[in-house]
């Protein structure tokens, strides 16, 4: 059996994919590289097969129709027989140091007493025409280098939330909570690290910076006017991820840091939809943030009291031309201390 799984999902990827699975080939044996051709146009089929033709025991290709990210996340889950599993997208790469360590902590940690199921690990944001790089780091939130559960955790910052690069789950534990992506969707990254949570139990974190994030393509998700042009997806994994809160509270609320962190979570999600539905001020986007909120009030009526007005909320959610201005300014702010898009 192999000890990680790394599904990379890929759409026309044919000029940068080479460079995400060289770095991931570090790994040798221990790692299983899963291919994802999920309908590309390209060659990205044809350089899938090269690699799995020169690498028959690291690499695999695999070829499906076009359905998205989260649909190509899904075929590599239901092809995985590593004892981990990590998602790394094809315009991303992993830094050797790093990844030797991680490989070496897993080891460790697969062959003791008590089972691990989430390990994390910092990310660098590879943002183009940025001399300094961010990076995220969790050493505030967690212990480092040391097996803990939830109620070890330090503290849960606001609007600092894992994301599906700082995360390596127990392979078994993604299939036994029933993980499956939305297809033909953008933005279920937050899905993907939202929805197993209730299910873990034990993590470990390393400080150390392993994935490298590139920021720059000009047909990214993650560009702003992309992401104003796919808002209606956006919503829905809100949506989705209220449903899925809402759902399981009961399981979500038997560990109170968990359900601190995962309420904070669903809370920035819900603020990053209505900030970006405010940037183009018209009657349509106001409509539609007014049915956001009015959705988590059908919910759950306690739910939309906490996140419409808790501190940030109150921010966020300021009523009127001037409000909605203010929010933005603040928004603009935020981008140039954290050079988020």
């Amino acid at each position: 059996m192999k000890l990680l799984s790394v599904a990379i999902p890929c759409y026309n990827s044919e000029g940068y994919m080479a460079k995400c699975i060289e770095s991931l080939l570090v790994g040798g044996e221990d790692v299983e590289i899963l291919v994802v051709d999920d309908g590309s146009k390209d060659r990205t089929a044809e350089i899938a097969d090269e690699y799995a033709a020169k690498y028959p025991t690291i690499v695999k290709a695999i070829h499906k129709p076009n359905g998205g990210h989260g649909s190509a996340v899904n075929a590599g889950l239901e092809n995985a027989t590593g004892l981990f599993f990590k998602v790394v997208d094809s315009d991303d790469w992993v830094k050797e140091i790093a990844y030797r360590k991680i490989l070496s902590t897993l080891a460790d940690l697969a062959g003791g007493d008590t089972q691990l199921d989430l390990l994390i690990s910092n990310f660098v944001y590879n943002k183009v025409g940025e001399k300094r790089h961010k990076v995220m780091r969790y050493n505030t939130m967690f212990p480092v280098e040391e097996l803990f559960s939830w109620k070890d955790i330090k503290r849960t910052p606001k609007g600092h939330y894992l994301l599906m690069h700082s995360v390596i789950f127990r392979t078994k534990l993604l299939k036994q909570c029933g993980l499956k992506l939305p297809e033909h969707t953008f933005y279920v990254d937050n899905i993907y690290v939202f929805n197993p949570l209730p299910f873990v139990k034990t993590m470990y974190y390393l400080d150390v910076n392993f994935y490298y994030y590139y920021i720059g393509r000009e047909d990214q998700s993650v560009n702003q006017k992309i992401m104003l042009s796919r808002i209606d997806q956006q919503i829905r994994v809100n949506k989705l991820m209220i449903d899925y809160y809402v759902e399981n509270i009961g399981m979500i609320k038997s560990q109170p840091e968990r359900y601190r962190y995962m309420f904070n979570y669903l809370e920035i999600i819900t603020a990053i939809s209505s900030v970006l539905l405010i940037t183009e001020d018209t009657t349509e986007n106001l409509a539609k943030r007014k049915d956001l909120l009015n959705y988590i009030k059908d919910k759950n009526y306690w739910l939309y009291v906490r996140i419409r007005y808790s501190i940030e909320g109150t921010y966020i959610y300021l009523p009127g031309k001037g409000g909605r201005k203010i929010t933005l300014a603040g928004y603009k702010l935020l981008q140039k201390i954290f050079h988020f898009n």
